[in-house]
């Protein structure tokens, strides 16, 4: 049976994201008075492209996969939603339905607050709407970010730049050495190659050539990242 409420870890997780700790006591205090808990297996819906939006959602454990279906019906991953991370609130706001799918990547966890609830944590607290607007502006850069590095830089910098930013979510110290760290979000080559708009083959090639330059090492398990600068040094170059 599942726990109808976080574990300590869970509550970590989302206490310690960068917008919800920013927000006042009384604003979280009143959000985490009326969410609850829900809990998936690898790979379950969370929430179908085309339904309408019933829940704020942020995940608590393991990570949402945001993804869409091409015209051949082929599923893209889009982004993973981690640990922290707050989603489903433009939704709500302009009353359309969602725009995506949402699956568990391994063991998830979500918080959830119903959409009446949330509406009337709104109406309560002025704080929310700008807070909202600023995770929203993030958002909005975070975007463009990723079209200008995917019209200006070349692969092994977008790589590099996206084994960082997984590195920095999901980082676990490497039981083998200290200084390295390991990936926890465990992606097929395949998907890492969605994330960055390219084949698996091309992908392959590159994490190769990091290999060799003892930036990264390539486990049965996942990757371990070796050499931050090394990966810093990729992208620099580039700029």
């Amino acid at each position: 049976m599942d726990e109808p409420i976080l574990t300590n870890d869970e509550r970590t997780a989302i206490n310690s994201g960068r917008w919800f700790s920013s927000l006042s006591p009384s604003l979280r205090h009143d959000i985490l008075r009326c969410a609850f808990v829900k809990r998936f297996k690898d790979d379950e819906l969370i929430c179908a492209r085309g339904e309408a939006p019933e829940e704020w959602i942020a995940c608590a454990k393991g990570a949402v996969r945001v993804s869409s279906t091409s015209i051949s019906g082929k599923q893209i991953t889009l982004t993973y939603v981690e640990p922290g991370i707050w989603f489903g609130d433009v939704a709500i706001f302009d009353g359309d339905r969602r725009t995506h799918d949402a699956y568990a990547h391994g063991s998830t966890s979500i918080l959830c607050v119903a959409k009446a609830d949330f509406k009337k944590i709104l109406a309560n607290h002025v704080e929310l709407y700008e807070a909202l607007l600023r995770l929203h502006a993030r958002r909005i850069r975070q975007l463009y970010g990723l079209v200008e590095d995917l019209n200006t830089l070349p692969l092994r910098a977008r790589l590099a730049k996206q084994l960082l930013h997984l590195v920095r979510s999901y980082g676990v110290p490497s039981l083998s050495d200290a200084a390295e760290m390991r990936i926890g979000l465990h992606l097929a080559q395949e998907e890492l190659a969605q994330l960055l708009g390219a084949s698996r083959q091309r992908v392959n090639q590159e994490l190769k050539a990091m290999e060799r330059d003892n930036a990264i090492r390539i486990e049965p398990g996942g990757l371990v990242i070796r050499n931050r600068d090394a990966l810093m040094r990729v992208i620099e170059s580039e700029d």
